[in-house]
């Protein structure tokens, strides 16, 4: 009788997994619900749709994506992170989900270990912009005259903990200069007050500041990707021009709950891989200004490990204080 009790649990771990197996061979076969934490019109927003549209006809299953914003993209995280492990509530979210644990002191989810990623759908390199008045050329003067003011540069963010916020900090730190942050309520608003000259420096996505840069109104000193931009091909890299560490990319990308089959998560992975690799998705992908990228869900998983040290680095350097 004894040794009839202690074999229950095995016999109850195999049978959950027996059964979870099961599911991952059906699976789909039902509609998939992809949750974005942030409003619609957002590129974290579209680029996944985009991508899913395509891949729910590879799935053969209606995907629906549902937008639940709120407290920095933690409420449909956290949404995500506590829904059953089955394959059908997904996470569609940017690098801001790195961001969120030196940010939020109390968080209800771990944003590495209650997730498994999915895909990468790409990246969306940043460039270090000035306005023409400043007289700055290159990122080297940028950051010889940065060096050499007494009370440092300004430099323009989107919000204090934000992405735009973490690269520029990320490149001053490794160019070694002071510089006074000024968060505003959104980019519009920041490209307005480095145009006129107002406020020294901005990094932000390169496709927002193309249009002024072509334009002649933004001079274009680098860009913070580990290779150039094809839309800036004349443009070097922050790591080209010498300052190590200084390269920060915005990802924008999926994840389902932790504990979800694996077999789960490489079908949802190919089939993303098969639209992403879709020529008339990539194009799609590439106007929005996202850089397609090919990661395996365990690279991804590691990358989002690696961010949340290294954001978490750059937050206590800075003095950015979980609320």
């Amino acid at each position: 009788m004894l040794m009839q009790t202690l074999r229950l649990p095995a016999l109850v771990v195999l049978a959950l997994f027996l059964a979870a197996e099961a599911r991952a061979q059906t699976y789909p076969a039902q509609t998939i619900r992809v949750i974005v934490p942030f409003g619609a019109g957002s590129a974290t927003d579209i680029v996944p749709r985009i991508v899913l549209d395509a891949a729910a006809k590879d799935l053969g299953q209606p995907i629906v994506v549902e937008n639940r914003p709120g407290a920095g993209g933690t409420t449909g995280a956290s949404a995500v992170a506590k829904a059953e492990p089955d394959g059908y509530t997904l996470l569609a979210t940017s690098s801001a989900h790195t961001i969120t644990p030196s940010v939020y002191a109390k968080l209800s989810y771990d944003a590495a270990a209650d997730f498994a990623g999915v895909v990468a759908f790409g990246e969306l390199p940043s460039v270090l912009i000035t306005a023409p008045g400043k007289g700055l050329t290159n990122v080297r003067d940028f950051v010889a005259a940065a060096r050499a003011k007494s009370d440092g540069f300004n430099f323009a963010s989107v919000g204090v903990g934000s992405a735009t916020h973490l690269m520029a900090e990320r490149f001053r730190l490794s160019a070694g200069f002071n510089a006074v942050h000024i968060p505003f309520r959104g980019g519009p608003e920041a490209l307005t007050e480095v145009i006129a000259g107002r406020v020294d420096f901005y990094v932000c996505p390169v496709n927002t500041a193309l249009p002024f840069i072509r334009e002649g109104k933004l001079v274009a000193l680098a860009v913070n990707a580990p290779k150039r931009v094809a839309a800036l091909p004349e443009v070097p890299t922050t790591l080209e021009a010498g300052f190590a560490n200084s390269d920060y990319t915005v990802w924008i990308g999926m994840f389902a709950p932790a504990r979800t089959p694996r077999a789960i998560i490489e079908r949802l992975h190919q089939a993303s891989v098969a639209a992403i690799n879709t020529p008339a998705v990539r194009d799609k992908l590439v106007k929005t200004g996202l850089d397609p990228v090919a990661m395996t869900p365990q690279a991804f998983d590691a990358r989002v490990r690696a961010e949340i040290a290294a954001v978490g680095a750059i937050a206590k350097a800075v003095g950015i204080k979980p609320n």
